[in-house]
């Protein structure tokens, strides 16, 4: 189509590479407002432990479609500087530069996973978040963006005068600040082990494990049955989250996981929220959330995240909404495209 290129946009996690093609305008067509992208021509998904690069999964992902794309944007997971990035929970090292040739692109660019994501915030449409918290959002304020995953990622938007743009953040690997009394006793536990105890740590998909362990310590009950899936599986953060949910077979020791989970979530949330002053609106993303959404809108997420003393009130009436589009980041990556 005259006037688009067709462009590669990936989401590089410390779990999963996810892959997609886009429609987008050229990049000399126009930059005062958002103009639509194309929906994914073709997606897959690629394990991302098992590849060296993200490279070599970009290569064996071209070569499945037969695509020629033009350029291409990938959030990754981990900072980015200078057009470089270390994977977080990956030994891959990116470089901008080295993509474009390897792939032989006319362009390549890298963002935070997070970035990514926000990028596709001012464009989701109805269908594609659930109101938490339904607050009243002040016009061209401030966005926060939460997301346990792996990881734990965080961004944000400002407003720039002309449209919303993404701004990255590590606040993850901030220090772990208790909300409770028992989210301290979870602080004390983990400092035996861990020289710096980061919000990740127990507020992520590597984070649940920490939390089970804790509660276990404490003497909490561990049914046989799930002792058992727990030994034989590879990850056990599914398997706990899933007996955490599941209402026919009980475990307390997993719905407690749960809640301390959510009440860490909450508090972080609106850290954010008062940082950044996010007016308009927090939105919560990642793997995580969408696999307890009941729970977090059953009031516990909303106490943790107004407990913030005397701006308590501001921060109640900050909407707060759950992103279920399958692929916030890839979205994302598309529209960072001209920005």
């Amino acid at each position: 189509m005259a006037g688009r290129e067709l462009l590669l946009v990936g989401d590089a996690g410390g779990t999963k590479t996810r892959l997609g093609l886009y429609e987008a305008p050229a990049r000399t067509a126009g930059r005062g407002r958002v103009r639509p992208v194309i929906r994914i021509a073709q997606q897959a998904t690629f394990p991302s432990a098992a590849a060296e690069s993200l490279e070599a999964i970009a290569r064996q992902y071209l070569a499945q479609t037969e695509a020629r794309p033009t350029r291409a944007v990938f959030g990754v997971a981990g900072p980015v500087v200078g057009g470089r990035a270390q994977i977080t929970n990956l030994p891959w090292r990116l470089a901008e530069s080295r993509l474009r040739a390897a792939l032989r692109l006319r362009s390549v660019r890298l963002l935070n996973d997070l970035v990514a994501t926000a990028w596709a915030v001012p464009v989701l449409g109805p269908r594609d978040t659930r109101t938490i918290n339904r607050g009243t959002a002040a016009p061209r304020g401030t966005i926060g963006v939460v997301a346990p995953g792996t990881g734990l990622g965080e961004a944000f938007l400002t407003w720039d005068g002309v449209r919303y743009r993404a701004c990255p953040s590590e606040g993850g690997h901030a220090d772990f600040a208790p909300p409770s009394a028992i989210a301290g006793d979870l602080l004390a536990f983990l400092r035996q082990t861990h020289p710096h105890v980061s919000v990740e740590l127990v507020c992520s998909g590597m984070g649940i494990p920490h939390l089970y362990a804790f509660l276990k310590s404490r003497g909490a009950a561990e049914p046989p049955w799930l002792a058992e899936q727990l030994a034989s599986a590879d990850d056990p953060t599914p398997v706990i989250v899933n007996a955490g949910m599941d209402a026919r077979r009980r475990a307390p020791i997993a719905e407690a996981v749960l809640d301390l989970f959510i009440e860490i979530l909450g508090a972080e949330a609106g850290n954010l929220a008062v940082k950044v002053l996010a007016t308009g609106g927090v939105y919560l993303a990642g793997g995580i959330p969408p696999r307890i959404t009941a729970l977090l809108r059953d009031g516990r997420f909303m106490r943790a995240f107004t407990r913030k003393g005397r701006v308590s009130d501001l921060v109640a009436r900050i909407p707060v909404r759950l992103v279920v589009h399958p692929e916030p980041a890839l979205l994302g990556a598309a529209f960072a495209y001209n920005r």
